[in-house]
């Protein structure tokens, strides 16, 4: 078994489970989002990998005769990287893994603004087929209370210059993270970005404080209310009335999730409704994960 020489934490998706996690990158290097405290500890500060440390991992995992279809770029910030590295890595996973069928990574919006759709292509050609796109939200004032740095138009450029790319995108939305005040417009303004962006994926998560809400409520100036079960739901029924997808696999369905949801949008979106509202009216009877069960 290959012990790779990892900074933890190391996050991944649940759907890289499978896949060779390749630290590419130690931390974030916006890092200064309200909700978020994957890379917090002073061993996750951001720093790039050294080429040699990446091909040498990779000669390590070849050398093993270990069998790799997939590879996830980690940490969190693997797409600031500029195109010439990312094309150097991509070429040594090909090099040293021919076996690799794809390859995928978190992404933010911003690492996308000086890069071109062209540019894009030409990692999508190398392999670099899938982008986690956290885009949490697409409303503007949600988005400058938590610190996101994003807009509904940024997060919508790099949206469209992933698809004219070739690629695909697996978009993840916040539940909960606007607050009882401004839930409804996150809800409704969130389904806007999808509806213009038409991701191939879109996966919904509950906003969660396991370090307390202290550095949240700064950006909400104290006026942020969390929502209890009954208003994530009222939220999502908010969110899929507003969605008109064209062929979108929906997951809501992470450990933080309530309700479980699954289905393909627009085509399941009256039955994905009729769920939620069952369980707005009579939670009780609805199928939902129990508390001691829910975690990020």
């Amino acid at each position: 078994m290959i012990q790779l020489p990892y900074v933890e934490p190391v996050f991944r998706p649940p759907s890289e489970a499978r896949s060779l996690i390749l630290q590419v990158t130690n931390g974030c290097s916006w890092n200064r989002c309200t909700f978020c405290e994957m890379y917090t500890q002073p061993q996750k500060q951001f720093r790039l990998k050294p080429q040699a440390e990446i091909e040498k991992e990779l000669e390590a995992i070849a050398d093993a005769g270990v069998t790799v279809r997939r590879v996830f770029l980690a940490d969190g910030d693997a797409m600031t990287l500029s195109i010439r590295r990312l094309q150097l890595i991509l070429q040594a996973i090909n090099r040293f893994l021919p076996g690799v069928q794809r390859v995928s990574s978190y992404c933010l919006p911003r690492n996308l603004r000086n890069k071109t759709a062209e540019e894009l292509a030409e990692l999508e050609a190398l392999g670099l087929k899938l982008y986690y796109v956290g885009c949490e939200s697409g409303d503007d004032l949600v988005l400058e209370r938590v610190n996101k740095g994003e807009t509904f138009e940024t997060s919508l450029s790099a949206l469209g210059k992933i698809k004219a790319a070739g690629a695909k995108s697996s978009v993840m939305i916040l539940n909960g993270m606007g607050g009882v005040k401004y839930s409804e417009q996150h809800a409704v303004n969130s389904a806007r970005l999808m509806n213009e962006a038409q991701p191939d994926y879109l996966s919904t998560l509950v906003v969660s404080f396991p370090a307390g809400t202290h550095r949240y409520q700064q950006g909400f100036r104290g006026e942020f209310e969390a929502l209890d079960q009954g208003g994530l739901f009222q939220e999502m029924y908010w969110l899929l009335d507003t969605l008109e997808l064209e062929n979108t696999i929906f997951r809501s369905d992470h450990a933080s999730n309530y309700l479980v949801l699954k289905g393909t949008l627009n085509r399941d979106k009256p039955r994905l409704i009729q769920t939620v509202r069952n369980a707005l009216e009579n939670p009780g009877a609805a199928n939902l994960r129990p508390e001691w069960l829910r975690g990020l």
